[in-house]
């Protein structure tokens, strides 16, 4: 974090604990305030405001959690990207239902997601797979995620090797590799008060659209 980021962040601390939330009609739509707090994070000088939890569950009931960025969202939901053969994919094939954990605790604000997931296009997957600098595209070849190493240095081992086989021209979209859509059924924008007296905005999708209401902290 430069100095700037780091002034940034010092003057924003606290700060959505003093502002009042926004009105928000009977026709909001919880994409739109998304984008509000997604940008007020941006412009605070948090590191990675980007960063999420997701938290996936196995077929007997295990639950797990990890840390991703979201690449990209809009009505749809909510995109990130990794290894279909990872064990937060493998979850996520056995049991669709998932939730994220936006936590930004220098404006005391979190959002906490619902919903199932989805893969997206390979289309998708490959246009983003080579907007990544190529150190990180041939990582995503040498990495067998979740996979246990054979040896210590297997890993450095399989990325020479993958450097090798790409040092020229462009490095193939693995179809091992690729992005899951969250689609939201459930979202709540969580603002810390004074006197824990917090402000939890909450949007649940129905069949004609999204209802929001407020629960007691």
């Amino acid at each position: 974090m430069t100095l700037y980021e780091k002034i940034r962040c010092l003057f924003t601390f606290g700060q959505g604990v003093a502002l009042p939330l926004p009105e928000i009609s009977s026709d909001s739509t919880p994409t739109e305030l998304f984008t509000q707090w997604f940008n007020d994070a941006n412009k605070s000088g948090i590191l990675l405001p980007e960063a999420m939890s997701v938290s996936s569950c196995s077929s007997d009931g295990q639950p797990s959690s990890r840390m991703v960025l979201l690449k990209h969202f809009d009505e749809r939901g909510f995109v990130f990207f990794t290894n279909y053969g990872s064990r937060k994919s493998h979850e996520l094939v056995e049991n669709n239902k998932v939730a994220l954990l936006f936590h930004w605790n220098v404006l005391q604000r979190q959002i906490r997601i619902e919903g199932t997931v989805e893969k997206v296009t390979m289309q998708e997957s490959a246009d983003y797979f080579h907007s990544r600098d190529r150190g990180s595209q041939i990582g995503a070849w040498a990495s067998k995620q979740s996979k246990k190493l054979t040896h210590d240095k297997e890993l450095i081992e399989r990325m020479e090797s993958f450097k090798k086989k790409y040092n020229e021209g462009e490095v193939p979209h693995p179809e091992f590799w690729g992005g899951w859509r969250i689609k939201p059924t459930y979202i709540e924008f969580w603002q810390g008060r004074a006197s824990r007296l917090h402000d939890r905005v909450c949007f649940e999708k129905k069949d004609d659209g999204w209802q929001n209401f407020k629960l007691h902290p």
